[in-house]
């Protein structure tokens, strides 16, 4: 007995081919995103061949224009998918190995093998088996609390009252061990807090940022806008070679603020957009570090 196909999505080679010489930009959005929901659909691997086939595109023009918009490849697109698929399932999952069948994996080595921050069996019990430290001081912003793994800094979180901050910690991190240690992080706590008020005096501390591949990536690209400016998420999108949206999604994401500067991320004409701390820090850390950039 055969299986059926699949209905192919719409706008592939013999009808889209005129769009794309008219709008080629448009058109390959368009056929890029009709992949990525091939991708998604797909009940195992879509090797590259077959997905560019059902596209109506050359595998290695596919390639360059899927990684243009996504800054991943289809293969690492869909393992990262994939990968987003198990961590959704550890949290209620009776056993790593049936979350893993359930996102769409053979078998639970590759889940362990691939590179991430924590294996599954920790991400199903919220970080079981790690040992996190954390600290609060008061700050220009109100509270801040942070968090530090043995890697470095996994959280640092803005508030208004301590039972809040560790609320969120715990939600974050439920079935680590987390233990107070206000001696042991106070050098940190102490930079964090001097750079709050000296933006110029970036404090210099590790980082343990857990996230998917683009995240890291969106990540590592906040870190390079300079103290005193902002860019708009379309700007960023492009340096990434990816879209707003999903450049936004990885900023609300960032679990470590101010160390990684999400708040230097604006809409368009400058607009303050979503913060996860509130707009008004986020308007308040923009404002003085405008001032320090020239030294007022």
């Amino acid at each position: 007995m055969t299986t059926p196909q699949r209905p192919k999505p719409p706008a592939f080679a013999h009808a889209g081919a005129a769009r794309r010489r008219a709008e080629p930009s448009q058109q390959l959005d368009a056929l890029v995103i009709a992949a990525c929901r091939l991708l998604d659909e797909a009940e195992g691997p879509l090797p590259l061949r077959q997905l560019a086939a059902r596209i109506g595109l050359s595998p290695a023009y596919l390639s360059r224009a899927f990684k243009a918009r996504t800054g991943l490849t289809p293969r690492a697109w869909a393992a990262a998918r994939r990968r987003e698929r198990l961590e959704a399932q550890l949290p209620d999952a009776t056993s790593v190995l049936g979350a893993a069948l359930a996102a769409g994996y053979s078998g639970t080595r590759a889940p362990y093998t691939e590179a991430t921050a924590l294996t599954p069996a920790q991400r199903r019990r919220k970080g079981a088996g790690e040992s996190l430290r954390y600290a609060l001081a008061p700050c220009p912003l109100g509270l801040l609390l942070v968090a530090a793994s043995d890697k470095g800094v996994c959280a640092l979180l803005f508030g208004d009252d301590e039972a809040t901050l560790e609320d969120e910690l715990r939600t974050r991190f439920g079935a680590a061990q987390l233990q107070r240690d206000q001696a042991g992080l106070g050098d940190w706590l102490q930079a964090i807090v001097e750079q709050l008020e000296e933006p110029r005096h970036a404090a210099q501390l590790p980082l343990d940022l857990r996230g998917s591949a683009f995240q890291q990536r969106v990540w590592q690209a906040l870190q390079q806008i300079p103290v005193g400016e902002t860019r708009r998420y379309g700007e960023l999108a492009e340096a990434l070679g990816s879209h707003a949206r999903a450049v936004a999604r990885a900023c609300a994401s960032n679990p470590v603020g101010l160390l990684v500067p999400c708040h230097r991320v604006v809409g368009s004409q400058q607009a303050l957009t979503g913060y996860r701390w509130g707009l008004a820090r986020k308007a308040a850390l923009l404002e003085h570090e405008a001032r320090h950039k020239t030294g007022d």
